[in-house]
């Protein structure tokens, strides 16, 4: 669903700049609050896997396919703040480097993928989440249903966008109805992959997951005559987070580096419907057309499998780096902050 330039007009596209803007503010100064030594590894890995994960186009329809969003599955795994900011750095390095996204549309995008399918997804999360049993399978039914929601909602949204901003006159009815349709379905992928994603790492390590902490039973030693003595666990050493990290990127590099060679080439769901429906009348190049990387090809590679390949890798290394480095100063910020609160004396 990346909005390319030419789309929404330059008003629309700078007010939803601000908003985009604002929202990354807001969510750095919240994500200090769901980072902690283990989590700033860990959000950094989620923005490469869900940009490795973007790259596999799957078919929905006849001539069209679909990609993962991610709003979902960053907000249950690492919180809603980092969660935005998880896929704004990946809209961020796809703009930038991969000619991917309009750049005078990365407002748009930003708020349409990032915002609007986090902040959807994760209220309708922890609504699930209280409703339902306190069980492993309960966070990973609750995180199908909000990702299969998030994803037509972000199409409802860009139909605001365009109604607002719209380069070319089309019935809005139209462009809703088609946009809508079409996402509904990718939804289904999207949520099929949120909730395998979701819970594998529940079921290896639930004490990563943010949607699933309160989950597991307090730590508990028995005595010799069958009383209980809770353990505090924020006493206890923290489980290094460094295998299911590296497991995580071997994957994200094998998905990114030669799965991503099987994709569907169908154009995804708004390129259809902004074909279909000629909203794409007044699409213009992109400003990064001319990237070594543009279209996620290496340029002067000529095998394709091996030039995709490598475009991947270097996309996935590429958004680890920029999203750990993103979520360590975040961290840090964090610990200076508290370091720095006054401590309360007893006179």
């Amino acid at each position: 669903m990346h909005v390319p330039d030419g789309f929404i007009n330059a008003p629309v596209s700078l007010a939803t700049g601000a908003v985009a803007a604002s929202a990354v503010a807001v969510c750095l100064r919240g994500a200090r609050r769901e980072l902690d030594e283990r989590a700033a590894p860990l959000a950094g890995l989620v923005a490469a896997f869900i940009f490795a994960v973007q790259m596999l186009n799957f078919p929905v329809a006849a001539g069209t396919s679909g990609h993962l969003l991610g709003g979902a599955l960053a907000a249950i795994l690492v919180g809603p703040y980092t969660g935005v900011l998880c896929v704004s750095v990946v809209l961020l390095m796809q703009g930038v480097l991969f000619a991917d996204g309009g750049l005078t549309a990365l407002g748009v995008n930003i708020t349409d993928m990032a915002v609007v399918t986090t902040v959807v997804a994760y209220a309708l999360f922890r609504l699930l989440a209280k409703a339902l049993p306190r069980r492993r399978s309960s966070v990973t039914a609750a995180a199908f249903v909000a990702a299969l929601v998030s994803v037509p909602a972000a199409a409802g949204a860009f139909t605001l966008i365009y109604a607002l901003g719209g380069t070319t006159d089309v019935p809005i009815g139209k462009v809703a109805t088609a946009m809508i349709g079409v996402h509904v379905l990718i939804g289904v992928g999207e949520a099929v992959i949120t909730a395998l994603t979701v819970g594998a790492v529940v079921a290896v390590r639930p004490d990563l997951v943010y949607g699933a902490r309160g989950l597991a039973k307090p730590l508990e030693i028995r005595n010799a005559d069958g009383t209980v003595v809770p353990v505090e666990v924020s006493k206890a050493a923290p489980r290094p987070v460094r295998k299911i990290v590296g497991v995580g990127l071997v994957l994200a590099l094998a998905l990114a580096g030669f799965v991503s060679y099987y994709a569907s080439t169908s154009p995804d769901g708004l390129e259809k419907v902004a074909h279909d429906k000629g909203i794409d009348a007044r699409a213009e190049q992109h400003a990064a057309k001319d990237s070594p990387l543009a279209d996620y090809q290496v340029k002067d590679v000529g095998d394709a499998r091996l030039s995709g390949g490598l475009a991947g890798v270097i996309g996935v290394g590429a958004t680890l780096a920029v999203g750990t480095g993103v979520f360590v100063v975040a961290r840090r910020r964090r610990s200076r902050t508290e370091s720095a609160a006054p401590v309360s004396e007893t006179v």
